[in-house]
């Protein structure tokens, strides 16, 4: 415990008991929950990337509020995290392979809530109609709470800077 106490202080953190009382998670839980809620949203990239889609909804509360407006033109809407993951999936399958970086991670937490905002990068792959190529840049905000099962994804945002490749690619679904 010692060598824990030890780096806990050089990190510039105060150690705090978990029940502290405060709006905010402090110490060592405060630690703990912002590694457990980026790791959360990395996992969903490498489950969709996958195609493992039970893996990739059991990081998703039972329902979701899912803004991808920037690339759909959809406003964004609360759905049944079934329907997000379906979505997903009708999506990338077969022929059609993914690739999703996730970078700069800015976590806030408030009590049982918190927010992950980070940059990412993604691209489709597919053949079949010219360039198989599709990339796009731009900005994630995960919004998550915790529940009796850990934390839980209730709100996810994608905000597209920037888009190059084949269109095809992004609106065709693989094969």
């Amino acid at each position: 415990m010692n060598a824990l106490k030890h780096m806990t202080f050089a990190a510039g953190l105060a150690l705090a008991p978990a029940d502290a009382g405060g709006a905010e998670p402090s110490g060592l839980r405060a630690l703990a929950d912002e590694r457990a809620v980026i790791r959360i949203a990395d996992a969903i990239d490498r489950a969709v990337d996958a195609q493992d889609w039970k893996l990739a909804r059991s990081y998703f509360a039972d329902r979701v509020t899912a803004d991808f407006s920037s690339l759909s033109g959809q406003p964004a809407a609360t759905i049944a995290s079934d329907e997000l993951i379906g979505g997903w999936a009708g999506n990338l399958k077969g022929s059609k392979t993914s690739l999703h970086l996730r970078t700069n991670h800015q976590v806030v937490l408030e009590a049982d809530s918190a927010t992950v905002s980070s940059n990412g990068y993604a691209w489709n792959r597919m053949e079949g109609n010219g360039d198989p190529l599709w990339e796009v840049w731009g900005t994630y905000e995960h919004h998550l709470v915790r529940s009796g099962d850990g934390w839980k994804v209730d709100g996810f945002t994608f905000r597209a800077t920037h888009e190059r490749g084949n269109h095809w690619v992004k609106t065709t679904p693989g094969q």
